[in-house]
């Protein structure tokens, strides 16, 4: 490098330094925020009117929000599909995912559940798979270019264990991967942490929640009360490379007719370990 060219890339980093020394506190936080949203799975907020959870999830300060069925129906046609994005962009929300959605080996009705995701600008569809749906949601995901994430339902359920996931996928296209429910996985005596490692490369949503004993029937409490670090979670998304457009939803199933306090508490946990 020649001296002239080695002044020049002194005098530029010296310029970044002061820029950033000057810089707002507020802006340097958001230089160092990850790269994916703080959501909300809106059957936390069942209870209400799509437009009033809308504008709830809105006041709390997520910034995404993953759809179900009961609030936002497959079979919608489309000026009722636009209708609902209307109020998410107006709100200044994005939708992360839908779900969770069934899937049969009838490619049909799969085909359907595509076409409504693919009107709505949804990529990503939450699941509970047959194992006789793979090859029907194999070609879906490659002629769609949308992503399906099997969702865990705890020690009953065929997917029980994060292993049960990767063996569910592991010979199918890159897109078929996991909705990680993390409180589910505690009631499985599964690590949040590990389940999320062990998944790396086919996560593509992840349920915020938490369950006071790691076993099958134990009570919900608020998030960091009973076995979920949201620290760590964050952390562990973050090093295993969590897309930037993944489903990263608080779902708080408790107290259904009046949740606001317990979530405004649950998302006040996870914003403080996401800033931290």
């Amino acid at each position: 490098m020649t001296s002239i060219l080695r002044r020049d890339a002194v005098k530029m980093l010296s310029m970044g330094a002061v820029a950033a020394a000057f810089m707002p506190r507020s802006s340097l936080a958001n230089l160092a925020k990850y790269r994916f949203k703080l959501g909300i799975q809106l059957y936390s907020l069942r209870e209400f009117k799509v437009e009033q959870a809308l504008q709830h999830a809105k006041d709390f300060g997520f910034e995404s929000v993953e759809f179900y069925s009961g609030m936002f129906p497959l079979d919608s046609n489309q000026e009722q599909i636009d209708k609902v994005v209307g109020m998410v962009k107006k709100l200044g929300l994005t939708i992360s995912a839908h779900g969770v959605n069934g899937f049969s080996k009838n490619d049909a009705a799969n085909r359907k559940v595509f076409e409504f995701a693919k009107k709505a600008g949804i990529k990503t569809m939450s699941a509970d798979p047959d194992p006789d749906s793979f090859e029907s949601l194999d070609s879906l995901v490659k002629e769609f270019d949308i992503r399906i994430a099997i969702h865990n339902h705890g020690p009953t359920h065929r997917y029980n264990k994060a292993l049960d996931v990767l063996k569910a996928i592991e010979k199918h296209d890159v897109r078929i991967g996991a909705c990680a429910d993390l409180g589910h996985y505690i009631r499985s005596g599964e690590n949040p942490v590990d389940v999320i490692r062990l998944l790396k490369g086919r996560l593509y949503g992840v349920h915020l929640k938490d369950f006071a004993e790691m076993k099958d029937q134990t009570k919900g409490v608020i998030l960091g009360k009973g076995h979920l670090d949201c620290l760590s979670v964050f952390e562990a998304l973050d090093k295993t490379g969590f897309p930037a457009d993944g489903a990263l939803s608080l779902e708080y199933e408790e107290n259904p007719k009046d949740p606001i306090a317990d979530i405004r508490e649950c998302y006040k946990v996870a914003k403080t370990a996401y800033d931290a």
